[in-house]
């Protein structure tokens, strides 16, 4: 029986070997992030040149966007290969896959947490239909980011009559995750956490692969200080534990236990501001229109998030069931870099479950964000411009909601519209199409939906589309767009023409 050590970050750090495959939690602002072990990580390398030559695996983003988080690991030398599924909250390691000094994997987050828990049971990898027609398919391009990135990592297989993917397991030499509160016996408990994310299935992935599993906690306790129902990851399986009293839940902000769900703030009923920009505002309310009483509901990063706000001025919150991909159910959802944690949650699952409920087809209705799309109904979010962003949940999440609605601006980069009396104007067509010929890379593989029944929706602030066999149809315009001058010299196909709605007036008050 193995028994936990309690170390100093710098001595855990030491633990790390040369060409080790190091997986660890976290999620954009700092969310269960070992940041003090990422520190001193970083700090030895800078000062001795090790470690060297590691993998990096985590399924969200992790970092600022600035030096914390993956950044700690984005040195030339350091890093050889990434294994992730989001990568804009380091733009570090964006220039490293962009410079080919790096290899590059992107897989969907869903996707690398189940991996981990597979390779922690001994099991010969991740069997699943998610994936399939995207960029993570071997027919496309097998999860590779840059041309330095040569192995095959997924396969192909057929069974039943049916296509499946096949993610190969790897070795975990070493885990680093983090909890609220460690005993002397090393149980580790979250419970001051906005998420619990995948911490376990990471420790489970390196203890049963012979590897170290390093946990960073708030404070530690004595042993029987812990309730056991809060104990996410036993101390059999916990290496050493680094204590550091300056954890924050968030980078710069303290722990909030109305965001932990220890607690119920008097916060009333959803309360949310309309986008400020009237492209978002009118994308926000012609997208609620697809609301129903009782519905499933997953949001998704950015222009999705304006919805909240339309449900606060209808007063229907009560009525849906939302969920994120990070864990979370209902409560006041935030935003921006907290999305994936909420004020008076009424749920906080590890997010590993919460990816099992959605690729199992869960959730009645998505709205996620729309990179840019082409005839077949594909849609791009996590390559755009020739920078890797990577989808995070996306891909798990929009291949198996029943409906699925993408959020977007019918152009990018300076588009400008107005609305005057009673009709929507073009003022400035932005600089970048999003409707193209063929999209970059295969986020959403519009011919697996239509095979498969999903119902698709393409709303902007110009214009929706539905999605056929067939491709896009153009289904509805907003009131004074003419679709010989405001939408087709903007797209570089033609879409599918029949009888054309007018958007409802409500969207543009």
């Amino acid at each position: 029986m193995s028994v936990t050590k309690f170390l100093s970050a710098a001595q855990a750090a030491a633990l790390i070997k040369n060409g080790d495959t190091v997986a660890v939690s976290g999620n954009g602002a700092g969310m269960i992030a070992a940041e003090a072990i990422f520190a001193a990580v970083e700090q030895r390398f800078l000062a001795t040149g090790e470690p060297r030559d590691l993998t990096l695996v985590h399924s969200l983003g992790l970092g600022d966007r600035g030096d914390q988080g993956a950044s700690r690991f984005a040195h030339e030398g350091m890093l050889r290969r990434v294994i992730a599924a989001h990568f804009t909250w380091s733009t570090k390691i964006q220039d490293l896959i962009r410079e080919e000094k790096i290899e590059a994997y992107c897989f969907p987050a869903g996707v690398i947490q189940q991996l981990l828990r597979e390779i922690g049971a001994g099991r010969p990898g991740l069997f699943t239909h998610v994936g399939l027609g995207t960029f993570a398919d071997p027919r496309h391009d097998a999860g590779r980011c840059n041309r330095r990135s040569r192995d095959e990592l997924v396969e192909l297989h057929h069974f039943d009559g049916r296509e499946i993917l096949r993610y190969k397991p790897f070795k975990v030499d070493v885990a680093i995750v983090r909890g609220t509160l460690a005993d002397t016996r090393g149980n580790i408990s979250p419970e001051g956490e906005a998420v619990d994310l995948d911490v376990h299935s990471i420790a489970l992935a390196a203890h049963n692969s012979g590897g170290l599993v390093l946990v960073q906690v708030k404070k530690i306790v004595a042993h029987g200080a812990l309730i056991a129902r809060n104990v996410r990851i036993p101390g059999i399986m916990v290496d050493a534990v680094v204590e550091d009293p300056g954890q924050q839940m968030f980078y710069g902000m303290p722990y909030d236990p109305t965001v932990s769900g220890s607690q119920r703030a008097q916060v009333g009923h959803l309360t949310a501001e309309l986008p400020a920009k009237i492209e978002r505002r009118i994308i926000a309310r012609r997208a609620a229109m697809e609301l129903r009483k009782g519905t499933s509901l997953n949001f998704g990063f950015g222009i999705p998030g304006g919805i909240f706000g339309v449900m606060a001025e209808q007063g229907i919150a009560d009525e849906l069931w939302m969920s994120v991909e990070q864990g979370v159910h209902n409560g006041r959802m935030l935003d921006d870099r907290f999305f994936g944690a909420a004020r008076n949650p009424d749920a906080v699952l590890p997010s590993i479950e919460q990816f099992d409920y959605y690729s199992g087809g869960g959730i009645d209705l998505t709205f996620l964000g729309m990179g840019e799309a082409d005839a077949r109904g594909n849609v791009n979010v996590s390559h755009l411009g020739g920078t890797l962003v990577g989808p995070g949940g996306f891909i798990d999440i929009a291949q198996n909601a029943k409906r699925v609605v993408f959020c977007g601006t019918f152009d990018a980069q300076g588009g400008k519209v107005a609305w005057t009396n009673g009709a929507l104007r073009v003022v400035q067509a932005g600089q970048i199409r999003k409707f193209v010929s063929q999209v970059e890379r295969i986020t959403f593989a519009g011919d697996y939906a239509a095979q498969h029944g999903q119902e698709v929706l393409y709303v902007t602030e110009r214009a929706v589309f539905r999605l056929e066999k067939g491709g896009l149809r153009l289904t509805e315009i907003a009131p004074g767009i003419d679709i010989d001058r405001d939408v087709l010299p903007y797209m570089d196909f033609k879409p599918i023409i029949g009888e054309v709605a007018t958007m409802e007036l409500s969207c543009f008050r």
